[in-house]
């Protein structure tokens, strides 16, 4: 079978009539079929023997061997042996016999060189059945009567055995590109599979964004092999070709509806999340701290269950809510500023609230963290009705309750992010803004002299710490 992009035929050695010309005469006495012009040759000296240079690969030996094959007559006409008789290949007149027989042997040589090189061809991996055919059609032209002298026998078995290798090399090659192509389907079924597979798997917890990029690694894989495999049949391409289309249209498909549903969840968390806000600003102004604490603790909840409304949407929306509890929270802050009788009472108790709901750590799985999770919530509505403790040591017990917080939300954060992976980094983008918060207060605290306003900053601070340890 011919393959598109097989090469031209072999290029076998030039004619070397110009190497086996005589030093004297001139380029217008080169052979010439038959009797040539007598004007031709007119008023030319006898030419004196020289010895030409031998074609790459011909010795001298080979040269007087193809001799043996023909003779010259005294009119320069060369005959050669061809079957039991003899026919005319050529006249060379007005040269020695020697040089018109020598370069009737070279001719030969040249031709057998030819046949060589396509011998030789035929044993390499690079050939193509275009150009075995090419070239066994060419030679087949040049040893039907060719004009030279040699031994034309044993050049027409050569042919013809070039003709068998040539037709077991094609059949070899045929093999060759069939295995090829049962082995470049092959790849490109599992490419297609994988496409299936991908296509079969989609559902409610598949994250789109990583399924597309898997997508687009098999289309990668799809052109590369189509590039350097072997060309296969249309009707397999065209039928693995529509596979592998209908899996990704069945992709993008559920991406799109996926995608819908995704905005109208949005268009919903947007709309909870502003009456949030709302119920955030009628609170902000109050002074009953233990109940607003806990409002705002069940506002957190219902905003974290609220869902997604879109990163540039949750940070606008979180700033309006946050600066809300901020508000409350300073005040309340403000208002602890006040109060100290009780602060060690306060502490002592709030250190054995520690105990119990630092004996609910370590949580091993979620059912445990919503355990645990309850059994703090009770805990920190506790101890958010006993009262401030002491400055130096708010931060330590806050930090070992905080630490508790942070197990168990550890926990239910692996559960959660399986089904929100865009939480990493929204809370990331909060952590960021309150750490910045949180260094520019430090400098102000710093560079403060007057008691009061340091007081009161060092309560804003407080404040976004504990700000900072919620969203952790």
């Amino acid at each position: 079978m011919a393959d598109e992009n097989a090469t031209e035929p072999v290029n076998t050695t030039e004619t070397t009539e110009q190497a086996a010309k005589p030093a004297a005469p001139k380029p217008s006495a080169m052979p010439k079929p038959h009797a040539p012009s007598p004007a031709a040759f007119a008023k030319k000296a006898p030419a004196a023997r020289v010895a030409a240079p031998s074609p790459a690969g011909f010795s001298e030996a080979d040269v007087k061997q193809a001799e043996s094959f023909g003779r010259v007559d005294d009119n320069g006409t060369v005959f050669v042996k061809d079957g039991e008789g003899e026919r005319e290949v050529g006249q060379f007149p007005d040269v020695s016999k020697e040089e018109a027989l020598a370069l009737y042997a070279r001719r030969y040589l040249d031709l057998k060189a030819k046949l060589d090189t396509l011998e030789s061809r035929l044993k390499s991996r690079s050939i193509k059945p275009r150009e075995i055919d090419d070239s066994l059609k060419m030679l087949a032209e040049e040893t039907a009567s060719p004009a030279v002298v040699g031994d034309l026998a044993a050049l027409k078995a050569q042919f013809e055995a070039l003709q068998a290798a040539g037709a077991a090399k094609k059949g070899e090659i045929a093999e060759a590109r069939k295995a090829a192509m049962a082995k470049a389907i092959e790849g490109r079924t599992a490419i297609v599979e994988k496409a299936e597979a991908l296509a079969a798997s989609l559902g409610e917890n598949t994250n789109w964004r990583s399924t597309a990029d898997k997508f687009r690694a098999l289309f990668d894989e799809w052109q590369a092999h189509q590039r350097n495999n072997v060309r296969i049949d249309k009707k397999d391409a065209d039928e693995l070709w529509k596979r592998f289309s209908a899996a990704r249209t069945t992709f993008n498909q559920g991406r799109r509806k996926w995608a819908q549903a995704r905005d109208n969840e949005r268009k919903e968390a947007k709309t909870i999340k502003e009456e949030i806000i709302k119920e955030a600003n009628e609170l902000k102004d109050s002074t009953a701290w233990g109940e607003t604490s806990h409002k705002f603790n069940e506002l957190m909840d219902r905003w974290k269950q609220a869902g997604r409304a879109g990163r540039n949407e949750d940070d606008a929306l979180w700033a309006q809510f946050r600066e809300a509890a901020d508000a409350f929270f300073n005040a309340r802050q403000a208002d602890r500023d006040q109060i100290s009788a009780d602060e060690k009472q306060n502490l002592a108790a709030k250190e054995e609230l520690l105990k119990k709901a630092e004996a609910l750590v370590p949580v091993s799985d979620e059912k445990a963290a919503k355990h645990a999770r309850q059994e703090l919530a009770k805990i920190q509505e506790e101890w958010d009705q006993i009262g401030y403790v002491p400055r130096d040591d708010m931060r330590r017990i806050e930090g070992r309750l905080d630490a508790v917080d942070k197990q168990i939300k550890a926990v239910e954060d692996a559960a959660w992010k399986q089904s929100d992976p865009e939480a990493d980094a929204r809370k990331s983008s909060f952590e960021e803004q309150l750490n910045a918060q949180l260094a520019e207060l430090d400098q102000r605290i710093a560079a403060e002299s007057d008691p009061k306003k340091k007081a009161k900053l060092e309560a804003e601070k407080a404040t976004k710490e504990q700000w900072l340890n919620a969203v952790k």
